[in-house]
């Protein structure tokens, strides 16, 4: 592999013209595409199909055809101002008008008056209209959206308070704010400092910023077609932005190395492509997996999350082998620092030595004189910050996890107060009295033994289908949508089932926003545990193949564990407990986004399967050459600990923009990114790596013979090209074989 890199790296740099052509026709081809696609629709009615929730949610569908089960909703709510009470006559007026006019709008199925449905609080100072749409939210355009928001205005006018909830004037939270560009600022400087050249910070970003955006042009000229949202174009713009970086910093790091060491421009790039470019495609490839393997959880959300994402990284891959060699071949010398140039320019090829070595052989001299005791601090530290993780409950948070300054929240809020906590989260039960010798009576008896249930404020009437064989009836907890007593009534209604259907011969399900949400987080939840030991097992394996060793394999799958199980419990301390979470804009502590724990698992690997290489591929490039165990260790960090510090910084520095977002999967996938690469970079790959490796000795690249014939060989750190030259009168000799070193 190494050797047909080296070779497209060289063509790259030749014909650099072409290359950049080609990736600028690229660009603008999806550009336009983008431009000119119709909007994304939404993510589709079957979120999860198998659970509960969604066969009963498909049976409504089904029995009650036109009931515009996935059609847009509006939920006004009308709050008098203190003292007063929405029943008075100005404000009743007010009230029955915005409804009376909205009932005519386009695209609405109908307008319900609160004092016609009788949704009207005890105190009367709150209540509540329910507009419907005949078409689901992604459907609606502005126009058909800006009547119903002049109508709220008007009401406005008249003194109430009014706020609004649902799908159909929902707002589109900002995917990052500020927060990105700064993200991307920090980048830059990291990339300066590391470099000491504009030229050779700005590189990087400019391919990644072109790997990005036809990655994201991709995305919205495809969203109508196959149902890809916001958040998922977000995801992908975050992990193709940090790995384009990364993996053009790894290629421009070992091109300015190549010609400090003398070689001349093309020939430095061929084989920055050639050796860096290998590690490049390794990396890439173990999260392009662990992203497409997010597919086999059965979420359709979540699949094209990671395909999206993991299309970016292709790109980012694909990137990081052309446009950059052939940068580089346009600007050859700029990328360089001013005391490689000026040498250079003096004659000589050769590069001084450094006896003393750089800050990363440094640190790495610290480690192996006490490995044990760098050991245990980290076991332990990491340790520490995974407790939290045992006490994850995962949710779908709703509009309570809204900012307050949002009108969803504050509609929210509204309700809960004024008709009690469990009315924005009412559970749908959908009975099939097909079998059952009196329909009605069936659905009653269920009907009114799940109001005696423990939990349960009210139930509503059943409501029969044309054909009389199902019936519908919502039933309103005592306890919000994300309130752990809330999940045990919907398992505690289901447990009643056995016994009522006996008694009925009708059946039920248990369904609704909240009994979905329940259902997905279970059912991600038991396939956490499923998916993190795929995934232990699939970095043994690659591991094993590009390493020849049984215990490095064994030491990154410890340390990858460690890191991702300190990320999720400081996930479940912010998020979830509220500890620091006003820092970071959250303003309400609840379960954590039931896709984000898998989600970040499957990315963290493949980040950490990319430190893992850069660091240790030369660990082990200097042991194959003769170094003893703990000088190869040295060298390893003396060339690579300053390219991986500054990446593992760039990425914490763009995942941390996302912290900003006001989406909270955004946002949480942000942060537990950002603490995920600061675990696994500085505390796993720079410490408890060089503190295992330097206990293990010789015993860290052992593989058993047999095991070394079964296992194909990857030449991961471009042994190939790294041998000495052929001579020209020797046999067989071949032109690509007299690569200098």
């Amino acid at each position: 592999m190494a050797t047909f890199l080296y070779r497209m790296g060289r063509v790259a740099f030749r014909r650099r013209w072409l290359v950049v052509i080609l990736w600028a026709v690229l660009l603008g081809a999806v550009g336009a595409g983008a431009a000119k696609a119709p909007a994304s629709g939404d993510e589709g009615t079957s979120f999860m199909p198998g659970i509960e929730a969604q066969k009963a949610f498909d049976l409504i569908e089904e029995r009650f055809p036109g009931s515009d089960a996935d059609g847009a909703t509006a939920r006004i709510v009308f709050i008098a101002p203190e003292g007063e009470k929405v029943t008075a006559a100005g404000h009743r007026a007010a009230v029955e008008t915005l409804v009376e006019e909205a009932a005519d709008e386009p695209r609405v199925a109908g307008a319900v008056s609160p004092f016609q449905a009788g949704a009207v609080s005890k105190d009367a100072s709150t209540a509540y209209a329910t507009v419907t749409y005949d078409v689901a939210a992604s459907d609606l355009t502005d126009a058909d959206k800006s009547g119903l928001e002049r109508l709220i205005d008007e009401a406005r006018d008249s003194g109430l308070t009014v706020e609004t909830g649902g799908t159909a004037l929902a707002t589109q939270p900002a995917a990052g704010g500020p927060g990105e560009a700064i993200g991307i600022g920090l980048a830059a400087v990291v990339l300066l400092v590391t470099f000491g050249s504009l030229a050779a910070a700005g590189l990087p970003l400019l391919t990644a910023v072109v790997g990005v955006g036809i990655s994201m042009c991709a995305i919205l000229a495809l969203g109508s077609t196959f149902g890809l949202s916001m958040t998922t174009g977000t995801l992908a713009s975050m992990l193709g932005l940090a790995v384009g970086i990364d993996y053009a910093l790894l290629v421009v790091s070992r091109y300015r190395e190549e010609r400090a060491g003398g070689h001349e421009p093309r020939e430095a790039a061929g084989l920055a492509v050639g050796k860096a470019g290998s590690a490049v495609v390794f990396a890439g490839l173990t999260v392009v997996i662990a992203l497409a393997g997010l597919s086999v959880v059965g979420v359709p959300m979540l699949t094209k999350m990671g395909l999206c994402a993991a299309g970016a990284v292709v790109l980012a891959v694909l990137v990081a082998l052309t446009l950059v060699p052939a940068l580089l071949g346009m600007w050859p010398d700029a990328v360089l620092s001013r005391r490689v140039r000026r040498r250079a320019a003096g004659g000589p090829a050769g590069r001084a030595a450094h006896p003393g070595g750089n800050a990363g052989s440094r640190w790495a001299r610290f480690v192996l004189r006490r490995p044990v005791a760098v050991l245990l601090v980290c076991v332990a530290g990491l340790g520490v910050l995974a407790l939290p993780a045992a006490d994850l409950e995962m949710g779908m948070p709703g509009d309570e996890a809204k900012p307050v300054s949002s009108t969803e929240r504050r509609a929210y809020d509204a309700l809960a107060e004024g008709f009690g906590a469990g009315f924005n989260g009412p559970l749908t039960v959908v009975t099939d009295v097909g079998g059952a010798a009196d329909p009605e009576a069936a659905a009653a008896t269920i009907a009114e033994r799940l109001k005696g249930t423990d939990g349960v404020v009210s139930v509503s009437p059943p409501r029969f289908n044309a054909e009389g064989d199902t019936a519908l009836f919502s039933a309103v907890p005592a306890t919000g949508p994300s309130d752990s007593t809330t999940k045990d009534l919907v398992q505690t209604i289901r447990d009643e089932r056995p016994g009522l259907e006996s008694e009925t011969g009708a059946t039920f399900e248990v369904t609704g926003s909240t009994a979905m949400n329940i259902d997905i987080a279970r059912s991600l939840q038991d396939a956490l545990v499923p998916y993190l030991m795929v995934i232990v097992v699939l970095s043994l394996v690659l591991l094993m193949v590009v390493f020849r060793s049984v215990l490095v394999p064994v030491k990154a799958a410890v340390g990858f564990l460690l890191s991702v199980l300190a990320s999720l419990g400081a996930v479940v301390a912010v998020f979830q407990w509220g500890w620091g979470a006003g820092l970071l804009g959250v303003e309400q502590a609840g379960p954590v986004m039931s896709l984000m724990p898998i989600f970040l698992v499957g990315i963290v690997f493949g980040l950490a399967m990319d430190y893992e290489v850069f660091l240790v591929a030369r660990m082990r490039e200097a042991y194959v050459h003769g170094e003893r165990p703990a000088q190869a260790v040295v060298t390893g960090f003396r060339h690579s600990a300053r390219v991986v510090a500054a990446a593992a910084v760039i990425m914490i520095a763009v995942f941390s923009g996302f912290i900003g977002a006001g989406e909270s999967m955004i946002k949480t996938i942000g942060f537990g990114l950002a603490v995920a690469v600061l675990f696994d970079a500085f505390v796993v790959r720079m410490a408890f790596v060089p503190a295992v490796l330097a206990l293990l000795g010789h015993r860290a690249w052992w593989l058993p013979r047999w095991l070394d014939k079964v296992l194909p060989h990857v030449d991961i750190e471009g042994a190939g090209l790294t041998r000495e030259p052929v001579p020209a009168e020797e046999p067989g000799a071949r032109p690509q074989e007299r690569v200098r070193t």
